[in-house]
């Protein structure tokens, strides 16, 4: 008998959306690789209620949360193939296979580090992607920006309300008088010159080093990396997507469903900004949106 729902990944959207459709007694299956995009971070912030938590301990607790639902299967594996028939999705990893009515797509992306040494190292502890997620802990600290396209010059200047903040160009972000005007009003300092590397007692981080200049001290150190898809499944399914300043998103409607019928998306594949309070919610509509269809199936 086909589930209700399948959903690939069992992170924050994925059993947010499992929890809606567990309470509507709906058949769920989550099929999850175990590796949440914010592993690397000690701490999720921003969350009501769970502010300074664990994000793998939240996850862990709202897995263990939802399987006291009936009708709910959890399977922790790799998705290998999905596969869609006009009766049902059909979806494999290694070792098993499962049919469902409706699929969601939970998979996240991956974010595309710069091959910069010393950064890999100090992803989600002192060098970041998101103010509201993490700047707080840095405030009134030596701020960096790391100059990685148009979106840099917005993020120095939103950082600014954190800390004294300096933006490292990179030989990247080309600045005109009207930007240079708006970094100077918010007194955001800005060094031009390629960057060779961070340094710091890892993973902490105690300055950035330039090709030519030497070490300019900072504490914590921002980037809009861009993003792809962690998983092919939208594509493959025929999903559309929308182009976003850090690279495709799938495309969905306020219910959540893509452009393709039966297959909708939550989470950070879905939407920018990211953040795990956007991707409870998006899951939590995804749910409701998922069991609501089926009412006339």
């Amino acid at each position: 008998m086909p589930y209700d729902a399948i959903i690939i990944g069992g992170s924050f959207a994925g059993l947010s959306a499992a929890l809606y459709l567990a309470r509507a007694r709906r058949r769920v299956l989550v099929v999850d690789a175990g590796s949440p995009r914010n592993r690397y971070a000690k701490a999720s912030h921003g969350f009501f209620g769970q502010d300074g938590r664990d994000p793998l301990a939240m996850i862990a607790e709202a897995r263990a949360q939802l399987l006291v639902y009936p009708g709910v299967v959890f399977v922790q594996a790799e998705v290998t193939t999905v596969e869609h028939s006009l009766a049902h999705f059909a979806v494999s990893w290694e070792g098993g296979s499962e049919t469902g009515t409706r699929l969601l797509l939970a998979t996240g992306v991956v974010d595309q580090l710069p091959e910069l040494p010393g950064l890999r190292e100090r992803w989600g502890v002192s060098v970041l992607h998101c103010p509201y997620c993490h700047g707080f802990e840095f405030a009134d600290a030596q701020i960096g920006v790391l100059g990685m396209g148009p979106l840099s010059l917005h993020q120095a200047l939103m950082l600014s309300d954190w800390g004294p903040t300096t933006l490292f160009t990179d030989d990247r972000v080309p600045l005109d008088d009207e930007a240079r005007a708006k970094l100077k009003a918010r007194a955001v300092t800005v060094v031009e010159g390629k960057v060779s590397g961070l340094e710091g007692d890892g993973p902490a981080l105690s300055g950035v080093a330039l090709r030519d200049r030497g070490l300019v001290p900072v504490s914590a150190l921002f980037i809009g990396a861009p993003v792809t898809m962690a998983a092919p499944f939208a594509a493959f399914l025929g999903c559309a997507f929308d182009d976003t300043p850090l690279g495709p998103i799938i495309r969905v409607g306020a219910d959540k469903q893509t452009t393709v019928a039966g297959v909708y998306a939550a989470g950070d594949a879905a939407r920018m900004p990211h953040s795990v309070a956007f991707a409870v919610a998006d899951g939590a509509m995804a749910g409701i949106a998922m069991h609501q269809a089926g009412l006339a199936d």
